[in-house]
């Protein structure tokens, strides 16, 4: 299994509405970006992802899984993008702010912190499981 951190900004697609979308999860679209559409790529069915609120909030507030892998992005008009599905799975009981994980030493690397203008980027399982940690989810309940 591998991880992921896609961004949304809330006010066009927040932790709510993937709530609301159910067992049947909906699309994650609109990725026009060349290096975040091949992470959408190698996103294999079963993945977690941290769901993290862009702009508005700049945390870390749920977790998602990939339902369905990489397929043409309905949105793009050219067919040269993919989306994947993802179905909610846990709300973090603390958020984790961008600014809290900048402050974590052992998230340095993170290419939240690195490339912050990424929308889809892989996270490793260290420190996949150290923000689990931060954000108050049970190992065992969240796979990890």
């Amino acid at each position: 299994m591998n991880y992921w951190l896609l961004k949304s900004e809330p006010d066009v697609w927040s932790i709510d509405q993937q709530i609301k979308s159910g067992e049947k999860g909906t699309d994650w679209d609109g990725v026009r970006n060349y290096q975040a559409a091949n992470n959408l790529k190698q996103m294999k069915k079963g993945d977690l992802c941290f769901f993290y609120h862009s702009n508005i909030g700049k945390e870390i507030v749920g977790i998602v899984e990939v339902i369905k892998e990489a397929f043409i992005d309905p949105t793009d008009k050219k067919k040269r993008f993919v989306a994947v599905k993802v179905k909610f799975i846990s709300i973090l009981p603390k958020p984790i702010t961008l600014e809290k994980i900048k402050k974590t030493k052992a998230l340095k690397n993170l290419p939240l912190i690195r490339q912050s203008r990424l929308s889809v980027m892989p996270i490793d399982t260290k420190s996949w499981k150290i923000i689990l940690n931060m954000g108050r989810i049970k190992k065992k309940k969240i796979h990890a």
